[in-house]
């Protein structure tokens, strides 16, 4: 009898164990700030053409208040969807989602007003090489110009109001 209860509990822990793995596999490992490529920055490698097809979202509810949220605002008055530089806050409130959305109408994206792939990915699109250096240095914008640049770690970096340098984390807003 104190075999087959001793048997019993062996089963039973072993069913235990198993289940637990099955789930610490099954979960997913958390992206560094909900960013496809896992990185904590806007980041790109290689020809500069592409850089943005895998950043992480940008919304009124996922990384909100950052030097990335600063960087999408740039872009966004760089076409003319904010109409101030004063707008560049780095905060993603209802006047940047209504923005975001308009930029979105106007470059044939999903209008959600929230930056992920997609959005990100027609924004890149702009990213030129002025100075023929072979190295991203601008966005062109529909109405304004601005300096961007991807340093040899792969972070991509801009002014802010200040003209302070910045880099486009998703963690953290430095930018004013």
């Amino acid at each position: 009898m104190a075999s087959r209860m001793m048997r019993g509990k062996l089963i039973a822990c072993s069913i235990g164990a198993l289940a637990a793995t099955a789930l610490a596999l099954s979960a997913s490992p958390a992206s560094a700030s909900g960013t496809y490529s896992g990185r904590a920055y806007v980041y790109g490698a290689g020809a500069f053409s592409n850089d943005w097809n895998d950043e992480g979202i940008l919304s009124t509810g996922v990384n909100t208040v950052s030097n990335a949220t600063c960087l999408w605002q740039k872009i966004l008055w760089a076409d003319g969807n904010l109409t101030s530089a004063s707008d560049i806050d780095g905060v993603f409130g209802s006047q940047t989602k209504a923005a975001t959305k308009a930029w979105q109408s106007d470059w044939e994206a999903s209008p959600d007003g929230v930056v992920g792939e997609e959005t990100f990915g027609k924004a890149g699109e702009w990213l030129q090489d002025t100075d023929g250096d072979g190295a991203v240095d601008t966005y062109i914008g529909a109405v304004h110009s601005i300096s961007v640049s991807r340093d040899d770690q792969g972070r991509y970096h801009f002014y802010d109001g200040d003209g302070n340098g910045r880099i486009a984390g998703y963690d953290y807003r430095t930018c004013s």
